[in-house]
């Protein structure tokens, strides 16, 4: 199939064929008749499969008739993150360069002024995040009253990044009869409910199954030990190792642990750069221009960069840390292997992080390859030993053969018979001539009886003794 075979405009597809492409892929092909019918879409593809251009192309196609109203914006595509929403603006930028649309990117970390310059101007395309929308919402700067579509990308990274109360607020912000886009690269049952609340009657575009990774990405493990220093040195060894590198991306849970792998890598003669939630906006893009031109072939990264950034010919990706999600290894590795082309996806393996590997695989479906496999078995019989220890640990008291093993005295209980032959009377019964133990008196001690008299005898305050100026007559006011 041809784009040409898909109903776009002739101004689209000169743009298209200007950028180089011919051929749709899966969801391009099946989701961009369906946005020209101006039926409601759910696609759900695997990152990298083209889902940007599956929505931008036939919105440009249906845009070209019609202006937009100051403060009115005719569509609006929420994205997750400002990295995401300036990407979609550069391909409106590219599939629209013989449109002459207004676009407006509202995004945290830039002025207001200039976006309000922009909207009051009047926005054919609006992309923004949900915080910075609602913002210039509630400042009376923005009207949604003229929405004809709506577009919800990346919609599982909205769940993970607590917008979907935001989500809900906007989608009644807009009108009612609009169509709606909703993109995801998998469906948690809470992206479920939120399709079934807002979409009418939606076509559902599936290229993929959820949650699956791409077959061009070849995928491995490597055990290394569980300490920070073990697993820096064992990174550096594999970007040394790794065949065909020209550039690569390496994930990290945490913020302070992307600067501490990017300090060490530097360190170490590496041309790498960070990239994470805490810099601001310029410095943000600034990383990712400087690693799509080739200037900094090393990206140390948290999962800001995971989701959705079309940063072409990615040849590896490193999983310094497993992440927490099994989800977001599969949009991990999605920054590699994008288009068809190969790409490489190594992670590392810490004892503590069998658990993590286990939940990715059944999650994928895929028994991801072992690197070193007797340091994986050396692994998992430790964490065998360690577990069964705590087990042992945690009973009651209770030895192999069932018997209580012997941990000092024995609590009293009873009083043991005499041996033969003990000369103890104290514990023979009263009838063997043995004087009965006298039990001491419930009463109190001839101390404590002692102390009470003493505070008895205290006198407190004047006791008896009254002052003289009390005894004076008083004097009545005659009347």
């Amino acid at each position: 199939m041809k784009f040409t075979d898909l109903g776009l405009s002739e101004r689209v597809l000169a743009a298209v064929e200007k950028a180089g492409y011919s051929e749709p892929t899966p969801i391009q092909a099946q989701a961009i008749p369906e946005v020209l019918a101006k039926r409601d879409v759910i696609g759900i593809a695997q990152t990298g499969t083209g889902k940007t251009a599956s929505f931008v192309l036939p919105m440009l196609t249906r845009l070209e008739s019609g202006r937009a109203r100051a403060r009115m914006p005719r569509t609006l595509i929420l994205e997750p993150t400002r990295e995401l929403a300036a990407q979609v603006e550069q391909n409106f930028n590219t599939y629209g360069i013989n449109h002459k649309l207004t676009v407006a990117l509202l995004i945290g970390g830039v002025s207001f002024d200039e976006q309000e310059k922009k909207l009051d101007r009047g926005a054919d395309v609006l992309i923004a995040t949900p915080g910075r929308l609602l913002d210039h919402f509630e400042r009376g700067k923005l009207l949604m009253t003229g929405v004809e579509i709506l577009v919800i990308d990346e919609a599982d990274r909205m769940l993970d990044m607590g917008f979907i109360p935001d989500i809900e607020r906007i989608c009644k912000l807009v009108p009612a009869r609009r169509q709606t886009l909703f993109f995801s690269a998998t469906m948690a049952p809470e992206i479920t409910r939120l399709t079934t609340q807002f979409l009418r009657d939606p076509v559902r575009v599936e290229v993929a199954r959820p949650a699956s990774t791409a077959a061009t990405v070849a995928q491995s493990v490597v055990a290394c030990g569980g300490s920070p220093k073990d697993k820096r040195a064992c990174l550096r060894d594999q970007i040394r190792a790794a065949e065909n590198l020209s550039n690569a991306i390496v994930f990290c849970n945490r913020k302070r642990d992307v600067a501490t792998v990017h300090n060490s890598l530097k360190r170490h003669g590496f041309n790498a750069g960070a990239l994470h939630g805490d810099m601001d906006q310029h410095q943000r893009m600034a990383m990712l221009e400087s690693f799509r031109s080739g200037e900094v072939p090393i990206l140390v990264a948290s999962d800001v960069a995971a989701r959705g950034l079309d940063i072409p010919k990615v040849s590896h990706v490193f999983n310094y840390d497993l992440p927490v999600h099994p989800d977001d290894y599969v949009h991990r590795i999605g920054r590699t292997g994008r288009a068809g082309r190969a790409g490489v996806a190594v992670a590392l393996c810490a004892p503590e992080d069998l658990g993590s590997l286990q939940r990715i695989e059944d999650l994928i479906g895929v028994n991801i390859e072992r690197r070193n496999v007797d340091a994986f078995e050396q692994a998992e019989s430790e964490k065998s030993d360690s577990s069964a220890g705590r087990r042992r640990r945690g009973r009651t008291g209770r030895s192999k053969t069932g018997e209580q093993p012997a941990r000092g005295p024995k609590p009293h209980s009873e009083p043991a018979a005499n041996p033969p032959g003990s000369s103890d009377t104290r514990k023979r019964a009263p009838d063997e001539g043995a004087q009965p133990v006298r039990e001491r008196p419930q009463g109190k001690r001839k101390s404590e009886q002692n102390a009470d008299a003493e505070r008895a005898e205290t006198t407190f305050g004047q006791a008896d003794h009254v002052p003289a100026f009390l005894l004076r007559p008083t004097r009545h006011a005659k009347g």
